[in-house]
């Protein structure tokens, strides 16, 4: 209350001195009116704002930072830390004052967050939505001409399969069951395999997926999950927020970020060694933060490790779509364990799947789902449990999930205008990818692999001894450190490379290649000037 009426009475100045300016002369100054100096004397009534004043020792409420979950101030998300939020802060100041930095905007390059960053929505997907969630409008003369006709069909297809037609409305909580039918066809399609509808668990994102299967898997801190480093801090995260290790294994940077089975092998054997019982193997491919597309024979070899070592074959698949070079293809580790002749009780695995990446990028839509094989009933309703317990993930985000699965066919009216802009985004990226590579492996000290997929690039950054230093010194890590001195410095927004751990001693960053192409040319200039000017500095 006091900040809104000392607002209004400075308002009530800056009116007043305005109208008086008017009426003065030019040579003069305003005279102080009665109704000025009553203002000037209420504000000096009014203390200025401080944390104090605002009451900011909460010592004496019943929650306090030590008594919190452990787990939850053991968790760290860095790609919406520190780096964003000082980001965030000087888009506020930019607002606020033009022309307060040497840039004008700032180029979020932290997150695949694509429609953020102008990527406009597939057209066929959103007159679906739309439809479905105002069916009102299927019955009007008028949609005939605004809507194509294979959107309406379809429209009218999933309404009849959402119990009383209603989008607002809780649904089982695997998800609508003609949805998982349609998802099980294009898994089906794509692989070549059957899939059973009740293997499938939508959920609001990935994300929520991961988390449940953790909840599932981790009983105590000695229940361990073999992730991938670097890795996406999303797992780091939930296997803290839930209790268990995470046991690293160290993707071969020299070899474009490839995954070896003898270094599978011996982290499980150092994780057993301190009396970890490994649960779970995380896989993501595409890579995050990597950019690596794995190849067949590899999968197989994973896939044996896990066959013969007991573990939970966890399967990050979400940017399948996501592939931009001739000479590798998305494989999904279902397709390759079947084609192994190992069945539904031989490995147990968890595909995940997600609208928020692919060309489609509908992140806030949060639509997702997971594919659970090689589990027992007992087991499976454990799992179905866990899902009741959040009823049901949101509808808009399952009839999504459904369209990226069965997207438009030869000969629908949307064929060809869907294929259009799905090739578009798609080459776009590669062209975006390709330019970014190029542009981080010319810079002095930087090595960068070539981004084979997904929607980042994670270079190599060699930073000299006295830049180590200065960041020892401002007691960060060397890669946030000039990730916040590259913020200020353009604007341009990355994730420090600790973020996602990585060997100790080395040094990177993750930059997205979601900005529109024609912003690629100002990242790229603003990037090589900056870094000329750091090496400089901290080079001697």
């Amino acid at each position: 209350m006091r900040r809104f009426v000392t607002h209004r009475a400075r308002n009530l100045i800056s009116i007043i001195v305005t109208r008086t300016r008017t009426t003065s002369s030019i040579c003069s100054p305003p005279p102080l009116t009665s109704s000025l100096l009553a203002a000037f004397r209420f504000l000096s009534t009014l203390q200025p704002s401080s944390p104090d004043s605002m009451g900011s020792d909460y010592s004496s409420t019943p929650v306090t930072r030590d008594t919190l979950n452990p787990k939850v101030l053991n968790c760290e998300y860095a790609v919406r830390g520190e780096i964003v939020t000082l980001a965030q802060k000087l888009q506020e100041e930019i607002k606020e004052n033009p022309g307060s930095h040497p840039f004008d905007e700032i180029l979020y390059c932290n997150i695949g967050n694509p429609q953020s960053l102008a990527q406009q929505p597939i057209t066929f997907f959103r007159e679906v939505l739309a439809l479905c969630d105002h069916p009102a409008i299927l019955d009007k003369s008028e949609t005939q001409g605004l809507f194509s006709a294979d959107a309406i069909e379809r429209a009218f297809q999933i309404l009849d399969q959402i119990p009383g037609r209603a989008t607002g409305a809780y649904s089982h909580s695997q998800g609508i069951k003609g949805l998982r039918d349609t998802i099980a066809s294009g898994i089906e399609a794509r692989d070549g395999y059957p899939v059973d509808p009740n293997d499938l668990f939508l959920t609001d994102g990935a994300s929520p997926a991961v988390h449940m299967m953790m909840q599932l898997l981790i009983r105590s801190e000695n229940d361990g999950i073999l992730c991938p480093i670097p890795q996406y801090p999303l797992y780091s995260a939930s296997i803290a927020l839930h209790g268990g290790t995470l046991v690293p294994y160290y993707l071969d940077e020299q070899t474009g970020w490839g995954l070896e089975i003898s270094e599978l092998e011996q982290q499980l054997k150092t994780a057993k060694s301190k009396g970890i019982d490994v649960r779970a193997l995380v896989v993501i491919n595409p890579g995050n933060p990597t950019g690596q597309v794995l190849g067949e024979a590899n999968q197989r070899e994973i896939v044996e490790f896990c066959k013969r070592e007991g573990l939970v074959l966890l399967a990050d698949e979400v940017y399948q779509e996501n592939v931009y070079v001739p000479d590798k293809k998305f494989h999904s580790f279902k397709k390759v364990s079947r084609s192994m002749g190992y069945g539904e009780k031989d490995i147990s695995l968890v595909s995940f799947q997600s609208v928020s990446k692919g060309f489609y990028g509908e992140c806030g839509k949060r639509g997702g789902y997971m594919e659970v094989t090689g589990f027992s009933p007992e087991v499976r309703e454990q799992i179905y449990k866990v899902a009741s317990v959040n009823l049901c993930s949101n509808i808009s985000g399952q009839i999504l999930a459904s369209l990226i699965m069965s997207p438009p066919k030869v000969g629908d009216e949307s064929y060809v205008s869907f294929s259009a802009e799905k090739e578009g985004i798609l080459s776009s990226l590669a062209r975006r990818a390709k330019t970014l590579e190029d542009a981080l492996n010319s810079l002095e000290g930087v090595t960068c692999n070539r981004a084979e997929g997904a929607m980042y690039l994670f270079p190599r950054i060699n930073l000299p001894d006295k830049a180590i230093k200065a960041a020892e010194a401002a007691k960060t890590a060397p890669d946030a450190f000039y990730a916040k001195r590259l913020l200020n410095a353009t604007g341009i927004v990355v994730v420090p490379g600790s973020g996602f751990r990585q060997v100790p001693g080395t040094w990177h960053f993750r930059c997205t290649i979601l900005p529109q192409e024609e912003k690629i040319p100002a990242i790229v200039s603003r990037l090589t000037k900056f870094h000329e000017k750091f090496m400089s500095e901290f080079r001697g």
